[in-house]
């Protein structure tokens, strides 16, 4: 299995001012061709570092897969680093010229003399087509080792990894098969998960390993196999697999790419319900979520965002009488803003939430992060308290999962 390193370069990446998507685009779609990541790094737009990173990348790795610095302006000086390290010379490449000039003339504008700059090429650099812009991405070999250069523009690589670099890859190295199958669960954190299926994960083959990936308000699962027959692994992926969910089958929403939001919303479908919402501390953000689902019209009805009590006893009912004697965070105050949502917006179903999402606004009775949050319909309502942080936007985003998740555990119910 070859050793690969990405190396993607730019000051704009390392200030923060530009967030790197290419290693991660490269690592996911490496992976799942059988190829794995031996190092990732980040360097600046300089000659020197990159020179210097590029000899130390190709000492421990087989491949380095490079993005960055391939346009015409004077700070993209990859192609320079490359020809120095390499010991060669810079070819002009007519053919990537032509292809500059055709570009831009279906722009109706004109090239620049930094645009002809921009086909100098390393004379060693076999040149990889870029259908999505002008700067063609560049293989190179050297002692059985292999460069490849990319532009730094993620759609640009994108194309070049998916249609130039990993078919060249797959020809020249025997790959062996990894798999992945991820169960995505909610409402559970992931010690209480390992704690649950410990004697199921002890049990696991030696090409079968168990990761734990948690965010706010969830964890995923993700089961990786690494075995040179591809049906076999499949088949034990599946295996072990159907084991964990049937553990954890209280908890899990899902497996691979899908969403608890999207899940929710599959669920209101399928039993033709409606939904709204009301919320104070997220102000929206439990909306944002569901209509971020294409087609959630057909079951998402719309959102009161009652962050002043007077919005919550005018619009949705709350007794001032509650919000005196309990207070807008308090689980009595949430029943009746589902009470009022289920009537103000004439739905089968509502969610509320009420919170102190910080980082002011706390007592010792109430710290911040407390957040309660409620799910009914007509016949019944359920509640939850939440304990979160002093961080405002993780209690947000905390709290706007885990009422996702109460939602979706409500709509299992068969009966509702």
């Amino acid at each position: 299995m070859p050793k690969i390193t990405i190396l993607t370069i730019g000051d704009e990446l390392l200030i923060g001012q530009v967030i790197d998507t290419n290693s991660a685009f490269m690592a996911r779609e490496l992976n799942l061709h059988g190829m794995e990541i031996f190092r990732k790094l980040t360097i600046a737009d300089t000659l020197p570092e990159i020179i210097d990173n590029l000899k130390q990348a190709l000492g421990h790795s087989d491949i380095v897969l490079m993005t960055g610095g391939l346009g015409p302006t004077k700070d993209d000086v990859t192609k320079k680093a490359l020809a120095t390290y390499f010991g060669v010379e810079m070819a002009f490449s007519e053919v990537t010229w032509e292809r500059i000039e055709y570009f831009f003339q279906r722009l109706g504008r004109s090239t620049t003399p930094a645009h002809r700059e921009q086909c100098y090429m390393p004379e060693n650099a076999l040149l990889l087509t870029n259908k999505m812009g002008t700067a063609p991405g560049m293989w190179m070999e050297q002692d059985d080792k292999i460069v490849v250069s990319m532009p730094g523009v993620p759609y640009e690589m994108e194309y070049l990894l998916t249609h130039e670099v990993i078919p060249r890859l797959r020809k020249r190295h025997k790959i062996r098969p990894i798999a992945h199958r991820t169960i995505l669960t909610i409402g559970e954190g992931e010690s209480r998960l390992a704690a649950q299926i410990e004697d199921l994960e002890d049990q696991l083959p030696a090409h079968l390993s168990l990761a734990y990936l948690p965010s706010l308000g969830q964890v995923r699962l993700r089961l990786t196999g690494r075995a040179g027959d591809a049906e076999q692994l499949q088949t034990d992926l599946q295996t072990y697999g159907d084991a964990f969910l049937e553990r954890l089958q209280g908890f899990v929403f899902g497996e691979g790419t899908t969403t608890i939001e999207a899940e929710v919303g599959r669920l209101l479908l399928e039993k033709n319900l409606t939904l709204a919402t009301a919320e104070s501390c997220t102000g929206g953000y439990v909306a944002h979520r569901i209509t971020s689902i294409s087609g959630a019209s057909a079951y998402f009805q719309g959102s009161i965002v009652a962050y002043d009590n007077k919005v919550k006893e005018n619009l949705l009912g709350v007794s001032p009488t509650t919000l005196n004697d309990h207070g807008a965070v308090s689980e009595q105050t949430v029943i009746e803003m589902v009470a009022g949502a289920l009537k103000a917006l004439n739905v089968d179903v509502a969610l509320a939430i009420s919170g102190i999402a910080g980082p002011g606004g706390g007592s010792p009775e109430k710290p911040v992060g407390t957040i309660w949050l409620a799910v009914g319909n007509h016949k019944k309502t359920e509640t939850f308290l939440l304990h979160g942080t002093k961080d405002r936007e993780k209690n947000i985003q905390y709290a706007s999962s885990r009422a996702l998740g109460l939602l979706w555990n409500f709509l299992k119910d068969p009966k509702i």
